[in-house]
């Protein structure tokens, strides 16, 4: 309870925020506290919405936004038009949050309102560039706060009756590009679907690396066997979004992977 209870005083300090939400487990818990704490009047969500972000994540921040009734306002971000952005360095989140920040401060402006994030204390040890460019522009991260680490947020999320709380990691999708390799449009759409074609056949917490002709699938070990069963569906659906190559990785999903080449 003393997290929770820390959390909802953070937030009542802060009186009036803009939530950043994607729809993901950490934001959306987030959220959910942020408009129970302090109502909907003093809570607006904003969802940068690029071709980075999965189309299947953006229905699923308007679906919550309705069921819980948040204050949303989805607002195209220009990332892509960045071109440190899209030579896809090390760097690259923090050119893809500062893209956010821009349209985030104005609204905050607006609304005399603190942007917040859903930076958990689990994330404080990756390589994560983004919160950099957040905090420069004054965000604040309360589940940090709070001492909130993942674990701690699902459990809430659970005893809250979130349905969430037990929702797959997400990340933008420039995630599953090696660094190195351009981002563009058209690879982020073969990306998305491929991911989603994967998760209609029932997979649930996954990643497809891009690496040129080849596609390597992270999938969590308890699904490895049933990778193998649907075989011939994967290597069909793959196929025909543009890859010659469909890999297995047998080491499994594992979050931030492409980042462990710069720590």
């Amino acid at each position: 309870m003393a997290e929770l209870t820390a959390l909802r005083e953070n937030l009542r300090e802060l009186q009036r925020v803009v939530v950043a939400f994607s729809g993901g487990v950490d934001s959306g818990f987030l959220a959910w506290v942020a408009n129970d704490t302090l109502g909907p009047d003093s809570v607006q969500c904003v969802t940068a919405v690029s071709p980075s972000l999965a189309g299947d994540e953006l229905r699923d921040c308007e679906s919550l936004a309705s069921e819980w009734g948040l204050n949303w306002l989805p607002i195209e971000t220009s990332e892509m038009q960045d071109a440190a952005y899209r030579v896809n360095d090390a760097d690259r989140c923090y050119h893809c949050k500062s893209a956010l920040m821009d349209v985030a401060v104005p609204v905050a402006e607006k609304h005399e309102s603190v942007i917040v994030l859903g930076v958990n204390t689990d994330d404080l040890g990756d390589h994560r560039p983004g919160q950099r460019a957040a905090g420069e522009r004054d965000a604040k991260f309360p589940l940090v706060e709070a001492g909130f680490g993942k674990a701690e947020i699902r459990r809430w999320s659970k005893d809250l009756g979130l349905r969430i709380w037990d929702k797959p990691a997400a990340a933008c999708l420039a995630s599953r590009i090696p660094y190195g390799t351009e981002v563009s449009v058209p690879l982020l759409r073969r990306l998305d679907r491929a991911e989603s074609a994967l998760r209609s056949l029932g997979f649930r917490q996954l990643r497809v690396r891009d690496y040129g002709d080849t596609a390597r699938i992270e999938l969590d070990l308890g699904e490895l066997q049933e990778a193998i069963q649907h075989r011939e569906q994967i290597i069909e659906t793959l196929h025909s979004v543009g890859y010659r190559y469909i890999t297995l990785d047998l080491e499994g999903f594992r979050s931030g992977n492409l980042n462990h080449s710069v720590q």
